[in-house]
């Protein structure tokens, strides 16, 4: 949307004709007098969201100029590619109720009309602004990766094969994986399964009362999400992370910043504050980059790493692209960055980063259920051939390669490893990026051997890729492993309920709340299942969310002082010791983080965020 902004004295206009057929209706000439005067051109791709931010930044312009009266007045001239004339209509009306909200005496003119007028432009240096409002700021590079020509392969620990050269008869996933990769389309078309899963195990849900691509997340989903974060972020500090904690927001005027956001292929979501254009990050690269400018830095330091888990990140991922958990606007990013003296140091600590990014997929559930896409240009590829194929070599497998003439981004080699969901979509997990240009662009400087001044390499590193996608993949996996005949269920660290203690009736209540006392108190997530429902329902429930151990307490149990377990993984029922229990679960969930059960332990006092 454009708006050429005009401080009047006063503003005469005189409808003359119709221009279009569905013109509005008009109550003849009208005079304006000590307003603001509009011009407003509404272009293809506009939407709701861009008429409330052209109000927004109105009323703070007006409030600037102390004037409380405005005339939105259609104006086509302003740009060459308009939005159909009723989406136009739609938009203007909208923003008139939007400023009438905000308190502002408000006029229009009539859509669809040649008009004549006349006006008296104020005498003053803000009379006059010419604005141009987006619902996203689109960077240069998201331009330039849509025109990218790109050279596809296969790449094997030893050589580089054409895609259509390669016997895909044992690699579906990397088939999936490539077909989906070189279609370079983002569209979904279909609900993927794990929105229904993440919905009926009460995880999260779409809020409809946000942009969309941001969710809501209820008490067991924000259960797994915290020991997501917390084990990712064990796993970066142990490896030598600093963790450090950077703003949200960021002055797109800033020239290191400005410079960067046209070099990263993400759309921004921006935010007007006192005069300046902010953007929301989209990495926390700018608040570590800024970060390490201004510190101390020597070969010896080499690499320093430092590491941000972002809550959030945004990212105005078009609206056809948003899927569930899959792909949001608003995430939790692991955020990893090692600066390196040099290429030797930095080619050894991306090789580090994809062993601990393979340690932490293995951790969270996802260990071999990934693909490698690794990308580079090609005259990296032809100086670091034994390089770029040793990465490969220690995944284990070929992988999809895909190669650049030249270098446009700011990185000359990323790799991925890419979750394949059930509908042959791939999504990106865990990531690296050599990066040759921020070093230099934001002045980050460390001291040699020589004492003299240079520029960093950088690594861009995300071990276990978005938190939010890790759920996704986690909830994806489980749905195959369904469709197979297998258990769908997450890793029993992650469950939110990991034993439930169902009594056969009311008598047995009190004896099987002695045993839920020992196992919460011993470290297990338990709850009790108190309500008056058969033991059928509550087995079956307990089925459907997923518990991993379900402990049935009757008169057998209270007698001998042991109890009935129905493993639900392994589809079997022993009779064991609440102690014996007790210690399969601690070795099941041993080197991971644990939290309580958020919720009330007695099911009759907790209420249902999703019916099942």
């Amino acid at each position: 949307m454009k708006l050429l902004q005009l401080h009047v004295d006063y503003i005469d206009y005189r409808p003359i004709e119709k221009e279009i057929e569905g013109a509005e209706a008009s109550s003849g000439p009208e005079r304006v007098e000590d307003a603001v005067v509009c011009f407003v051109s509404v272009e293809e791709g506009d939407d709701d969201g861009v008429a409330v931010r052209a109000v927004e930044e109105l009323k703070a312009s007006m409030d600037e100029l102390k004037a409380s009266r405005l005339l939105i007045y259609p104006y086509a001239h302003l740009s060459n590619r308009l939005a159909p004339p009723s989406r136009a209509l739609a938009l203007l009306r909208l923003m008139e109720d939007k400023a009438k909200e905000r308190g502002i005496e408000v006029h229009r003119a009539p859509f669809g009309w040649l008009k004549s007028f006349e006006l008296k432009l104020k005498a003053h240096p803000l009379a006059e602004r010419f604005k141009e409002i987006g619902g996203e700021a689109v960077p240069k590079a998201l331009v330039a990766e849509e025109k990218l020509k790109s050279y596809w392969y296969i790449i094997t620990p030893e050589e580089l094969i054409p895609v259509d050269e390669f016997d895909f008869s044992n690699y579906g996933d990397l088939e999936r994986l490539a077909r989906y990769e070189m279609a370079k389309s983002r569209a979904e078309h279909v609900i993927p399964p794990h929105v229904e899963l993440m919905k009926r195990l009460e995880l999260a849900d779409y809020e409809p009362g946000s942009d969309p691509g941001n969710m809501r997340y209820y008490p067991k989903g924000r259960l797994v999400k915290s020991l997501l974060e917390e084990y990712v972020t064990e796993k970066v500090v142990e490896y030598g992370g600093m963790e450090v904690e950077t703003p949200v927001m960021y002055d797109s005027a800033h020239p290191s910043l400005s410079s960067y956001l046209n070099r990263f292929p993400a759309r921004q979501y921006m935010v007007r504050s006192e005069g300046k254009e902010l953007f929301l990050r989209f990495s926390a690269c700018f608040g570590q980059f800024l970060m390490a400018k201004d510190a101390e830095l020597s070969y010896r330091h080499m690499p320093v790493r430092l590491y941000e888990l972002t809550r959030y990140s945004f990212r105005r991922e078009k609206r056809g692209e948003l899927s569930g958990l899959r792909r949001l606007r608003a995430f939790t990013m692991p955020d990893c960055h090692a600066l390196c003296a040099d290429m030797d140091q930095a080619k050894e600590e991306m090789v580090r980063r994809l062993k601990l990014s393979m340690e932490v997929l293995e951790g969270v559930g996802l260990g071999g259920s990934y693909e490698l896409a690794i990308r580079f240009t090609k005259d990296f590829y032809e100086q670091n051939r034994d390089f770029v194929h040793r990465l490969v070599g220690l995944v284990g497998k070929p992988a999809l390669a895909e190669m650049w003439e030249k270098r446009f981004f700011y990185f000359v080699l990323k790799w991925e490893f890419n979750f394949i969901d059930s509908l042959g979509r791939a999504s990106a997990l865990s990531t690296d990026q050599i990066d040759v240009e921020n070093g230099e662009r934001f002045g980050i400087k460390y001291v040699d051997r020589d004492n003299v001044k240079r520029s960093p390499i950088i690594l861009h590193n995300s071990p276990s890729g978005a938190i939010e996608r890790v759920m996704f993949a986690l909830l994806e996996k489980a749905y195959k492993d369904m469709k197979e005949g297998k258990v769908p269920t997450l890793p029993t660290w992650l469950l939110p309920i990991q034993a439930r203690v169902i009594p056969v009736s009311g008598v047995h209540l009190e004896y099987a709340r002695e045993v839920m006392e020992r196992l919460d108190g011993s470290g297990v997530r338990v709850d009790l299942d108190d309500r008056e429902e058969t033991l059928s329902k509550k087995v079956r429930r307990a089925e459907m969310e997923w518990v991993r151990y379900i402990v049935v307490v009757g008169e057998e149990e209270v007698k001998s002082g042991r109890i009935s377990v129905r493993d639900r993984v392994k589809r079997e029922v022993r009779r064991m010791g609440v102690e014996e229990l007790i210690k399969e679960v601690k070795k099941e969930v041993e080197g991971k983080p644990f939290r309580r059960l958020p919720l009330p332990k007695l099911l009759s006092k907790r209420p249902t965020f999703h019916p099942l």
